[in-house]
């Protein structure tokens, strides 16, 4: 397997930069070329709008080589590991690496809990209660310091996230264009960082190929191609956090022999899941596990995943290498997902390593 991942050409390079232009410490590399853009143009605002699971093969299928988004297209980034949402946004969001602040995949274990718990809920996997330890746990552990808050802490520029949730949550697509436009032009610099959970929450649905993805897309194409039309002294970048592919779904408690060399359910992501094994039982699991799935998918140890830094670089998070499981499988070829009790059956889903999950676009306007 070549490990597509790189953290120098990556989401979290594009949080460097955008750090590096607000007078913030830059945690890794940079990139160069967009560097010399900030350097160049000297921007009043930019703007970083991130639409959830539109990776560039995703936006070369649905659009025509003329429409706002292909045309603008300038680069390829590629996300982190795992390509999903919980791993990328907290990268994007703070320009650290997963293996730094510690927001790994959907369901993470928690080693002060013996939990796998969900982030984005606050809940034990499968359970829609929140877990007030977790809570506590959070508060202590997960909280890296996001760029927009180090921005308004300093106080000479303005940031601010719009987001679809929270007290302030946009309501819909309009909602969250009205909200940049009030939210740009307050200072000498600003920073509005916006997300959008489409196309992705359609996308694990319908699928790639419906065509209501289409729609959904072409929407955020001619809309966002008219809110940078009526934007000046502004660089609006529009970026995924990774992109998607349809899987065939497999439900591993079909396979006993298989769960019973498991002491927690599986975790991180269906594409990419993650096993703590009982002890004693690590060759028979690796021997049960290769014999049902070595045609499409590889185990790593957990020194493995730590050596060839699959998380990244930097200062690992207090509980990253308590997070990890015994073994990961990530997978070589095709398009399988493995998923076991307290997973959603998904048509289209990502946190794997094939070309359609790990690429993103970055889209530019100059305005």
């Amino acid at each position: 397997m070549r490990f597509k991942i790189d953290y120098d050409n990556s989401l979290t390079s594009l949080a460097n930069s955008i750090r590096g232009y607000f007078g913030l410490e830059k945690y890794h590399n940079s990139l160069d070329y967009i560097d010399k853009l900030l350097d160049e143009k000297k921007p009043k605002n930019i703007v970083l709008i991130l639409l959830d699971g539109m990776g560039s093969k995703i936006v070369n299928k649905t659009l025509d080589e003329n429409d706002f988004f292909r045309k603008n297209m300038k680069y390829e980034l590629s996300s982190v590991f795992p390509t999903t949402t919980t791993a990328a946004t907290t990268s994007i969001r703070t320009g650290l690496n997963p293996a730094e602040h510690g927001w790994l995949a959907w369901n993470t274990y928690v080693e002060p809990l013996d939990k796998i718990i969900s982030f984005f809920l606050n809940s034990e996997k499968g359970s829609d209660n929140i877990c007030n330890k977790f809570l506590e746990v959070k508060n202590k552990y997960y909280k890296p310091k996001k760029i927009v808050d180090e921005i308004m802490e300093n106080g000479k520029y303005y940031a601010k996230e719009v987001m679809p949730f929270g007290d302030d949550g946009y309501c819909n697509l309009d909602d969250m264009i009205n909200s940049i436009k009030l939210n740009i032009n307050k200072k000498d610099k600003n920073y509005i960082y916006a997300y959008d959970m489409e196309p992705d929450s359609s996308m694990h649905r319908f699928g790639t190929d419906s065509s209501y993805i289409y729609d959904l897309i072409k929407e955020r194409n001619d809309k966002l191609e008219k809110l940078c039309s009526e934007l000046d002294d502004t660089i609006i970048f529009i970026v995924a956090d990774h992109g998607h592919n349809n899987v065939d779904n497999i439900y591993l408690n079909d396979y006993p022999s298989i769960i019973n060399c498991l002491r927690t359910n599986t975790f991180n992501e269906p594409r990419c899941p993650m096993f703590k094994v009982k002890d004693g039982m690590f060759d028979t699991f690796r021997k049960e596990f290769n014999k049902n799935f070595d045609e499409y998918f590889t185990l790593y140890t957990k020194n493995e995943i730590i050596d060839n830094n699959f998380y990244g670089y930097g200062d690992f998070h207090p509980l990253f290498e308590s997070s990890l499981g015994d073994f990961i499988a990530i997978p070589k070829k095709g398009y399988k997902s493995l998923i076991s009790d307290g997973d959603s059956y998904m048509v289209s889903t990502h946190g794997g390593l094939n070309d359609e999950e790990v690429y993103v676009p970055l889209i530019i306007a100059i305005k």
